[in-house]
């Protein structure tokens, strides 16, 4: 089968560019993969991801969705470390099957590659790209937001990760816990909990490096007594902050998941917010004569500006309000939560927002 001659060159062949192809190909927009790794490597990706019904919409739209091994989040609890009050958001209320969506990034991996397998795009792997390729558009689908273009933030925080045991079956509850130190996240992932755990920067080795059962006891005095952990797993370190860029797009480039912004993984939005970025860049270049003409693009940037800058701004915030022990702030932190539970429409508005980005509103 010999590939069209390619419109748009995706440079990442991860699950950000590979889902863009298949996006574009939906929308016969004529592209190939190039990717410095050899293809098939992202699927050994360990790492865990949560994403919203919204997300689930997009993949089921290119025909992935139901080859992808995942736990669904039912209901939602969030509450903080020493203080009253809580909230919970329930798929229910919501009118929908799950809020989201518990997964393994080398799953979903390789449900994409599978699916491009029965499509002619092109996947140049073991293709390092050091300039833009003489093609309409080039989109850089891989690696971290360039340092020339960055805005950054250093919270001084890592991610400690690991899967939990606990006494009970979760139900499929998840749970999201602030504590001065930084959030810490239960997710339901088969028949066991995936945790997120932060920390100080300086901390996190340490962390990782305890034994079974020190670590299970840090664990629960961060969680609290909700959940009774009775295992844990191996634990990876990951560093986290703020990296992104104020335009995704330039002359004939665009920018999309960690390459257009990397966020701290409170609230589970990094890939959700790729995965809206990349339904967006397939339906506007749908028709386009010039997929690369200077007002294709601005349409593309116009229309996801306030998404973008929505989720990158609810993101800083809750990392900023609830990473620390600020009494006043904690106070306003309990009163918060306490008002999303006594008031439907803002809790509801809350979920729309995580689920759907800026179309939820």
């Amino acid at each position: 089968m010999t590939a069209p001659v390619a419109m748009v060159a995706i440079v990442g062949g991860g699950p950000a560019g590979m889902a863009l192809a298949l996006a574009l190909h939906r929308h016969g927009v004529a592209c190939e993969i190039l990717d410095a790794r050899p293809r098939g490597v992202a699927i050994a990706d360990k790492r865990i991801l949560a994403l919203a019904h919204g997300a689930r919409q997009i993949l089921e739209g290119l025909g992935v969705w139901r080859t992808i091994p995942h736990t669904p989040i039912t209901t939602i609890h969030v509450s903080h470390q020493g203080g009253l009050g809580r909230t919970k958001i329930t798929a229910e209320d919501e009118g929908v099957p799950a809020l989201g969506y518990v997964l393994a990034a080398g799953d979903l991996a390789a449900g994409l590659d599978a699916a491009l397998a029965k499509t002619d795009i092109a996947f140049h792997d073991n293709t390092r790209i050091d300039a833009q390729p003489d093609v309409p558009l080039t989109v850089w689908a891989e690696g971290a937001v360039d340092n020339d273009a960055a805005v950054t933030h250093d919270y001084g925080q890592h991610a400690v990760i690991c899967t939990a045991t606990a006494d009970e079956p979760h139900g499929g509850r998840a749970w999201e816990r602030f504590t001065p130190e930084g959030p810490i996240a239960a997710l339901p992932c088969g028949k066991a909990y995936a945790v997120v755990l932060t920390c100080a920067a300086g901390d996190a080795d340490d962390i990782a490096a305890l034994d079974g059962a020190a670590f299970l006891a840090l664990l629960q005095r961060r969680f609290g007594g909700r959940v009774r952990f009775t295992a844990a797993g191996e634990r990876a370190v990951f560093p986290l902050g703020l990296r992104y860029r104020k335009s995704a797009v330039a002359a004939r480039q665009v920018w999309i998941g960690n390459a257009a912004q990397t966020l701290h993984p409170v609230a589970g939005q990094g890939f959700n917010l790729a995965l809206r970025d990349i339904f967006e860049l397939a339906r506007t270049l749908t028709d386009a004569a010039d997929p690369g003409a200077p007002a294709v693009l601005a349409r593309y940037d116009q229309v996801r500006r306030l998404d973008r800058r929505g989720a990158i701004g609810f993101t800083d915030t809750l990392v900023r309000l609830f990473s620390n022990d600020n009494p006043l702030l904690r106070h306003a932190r309990g009163a918060g939560l306490l008002a999303l539970d006594l008031l439907p429409p803002v809790r509801h508005f809350i979920a729309r927002r995580m689920m759907f980005g800026a179309r939820g509103w």
